[in-house]
């Protein structure tokens, strides 16, 4: 079997290639990873072994400086496109498609390097951005390179693991090899939920809220509803499924769970007041870890703070490699 290489944009800790990794086997190999986050480059580097050193920030890097590859992996930063809207779209730069934002990297290296495919993965809302105007940009910029572009949003529920995370997918092939038509996974519709990724119980304290936090939550859940806003925290029935999970404001918050199974009811950490008696707590990072279909085996080496941003700011695993397989199906299919 022919063997193919990725390069892995915009890296995070590594999410999209574990997804290809999966679906490839032996017959892929990253060659060039580039992450400008020191602390998503520390847990990268825990559970991937490479004889090539991350590189960093992408924008200072000359494309001819990456080696050749056959699949560029890129998720880029969603942030990048803040600014669109303000200037009617992008403004004109490279070779008059785009400019100003971090997806102008991955247009120059593969417009550089024609890789057989290029793969993207970004929030839901990048479809509508600008009325529409920024995505079509995008599609516009991939095919003025000579590639055939498909795209879908699919749903991370659908692909057993219990989260409601709908992102946008997009796969482009080079025109000389790209298929008719190209099919996303559809899912298998697995009926997963948050009570099977539970770790094991006892949960250590520190993830159950103080009784003094969790009234500060009630009384600003309450504030909002009394204005008619749904704002606040959110207690999942762990039967159920789980909100998308995301790095900043109401994160953890708004995927709380209660969990009555024992524990201690003394504080590991400084906190004010005592452990509340409703047993709610945050999820733990190795529990948000499943929620994205990561394994067990995958180490988790940094502080939590650390490790919520970045279970947050990854991929679905499951829905990386369903994708992923279907591609490997196009590209053997055209040896």
């Amino acid at each position: 079997m022919k063997h193919f290489t990725t390069i892995d944009l915009f890296a995070g800790i590594g999410g999209i290639r574990l997804g290809f990794d999966n679906a490839f086997g032996k017959s892929v190999k990253t060659i060039f990873v580039s992450e400008w986050d020191k602390y998503a480059q520390l847990t990268y580097k825990a559970n991937f072994k490479d004889d090539f050193d991350i590189a960093g920030d992408i924008t200072q890097i000359k494309e001819q400086d990456i080696p050749p590859f056959d699949i560029c992996l890129a998720g880029f930063p969603c942030q990048a496109f803040s600014m669109a809207g303000k200037h009617q779209g992008f403004n004109d730069d490279y070779k008059g498609m785009c400019r100003g934002t971090l997806f102008l990297d991955v247009a120059r290296i593969c417009d550089y390097h024609k890789p057989k495919v290029i793969f993207c993965e970004n929030v839901k809302g990048l479809t509508i951005h600008d009325k529409g105007r920024t995505f079509k940009v995008i599609v516009d910029t991939f095919e003025k390179l000579g590639y055939k572009v498909f795209s879908k949003i699919l749903n991370s529920k659908d692909f057993g693991v219990p989260q409601n995370r709908e992102r946008i997918y997009i796969v482009c092939f080079r025109n000389d090899i790209a298929p008719t038509e190209f099919l996303f996974p559809e899912g298998n519709k697995k009926n997963v939920c948050i009570r099977d990724i539970l770790e094991e119980a006892p949960i250590d304290s520190k993830y159950y809220l103080s009784n003094v936090y969790l009234n500060t939550l009630k009384a600003h859940k309450a504030r909002h509803e009394a204005k008619g806003h749904g704002f606040g925290y959110v207690v999942r029935d762990l039967d159920g499924i789980a909100g998308t999970i995301v790095c900043g404001g109401m994160g953890r918050e708004g995927n709380l769970i209660k969990d009555e199974r024992p524990h201690s009811m003394k504080p590991s950490t400084h906190i004010k007041g005592e452990i509340n008696n409703e047993s709610i707590r945050k999820m733990t990072p190795r529990e948000w870890a499943r929620l994205q279909g990561f394994p067990d085996t995958f180490v988790l080496p940094l502080a939590d703070v650390h490790l919520y941003k970045q279970f947050g700011n990854s991929v679905s695993i499951n829905v990386i490699e369903a994708i992923a397989k279907n591609i490997k199906s196009v590209l053997i299919g055209k040896q």
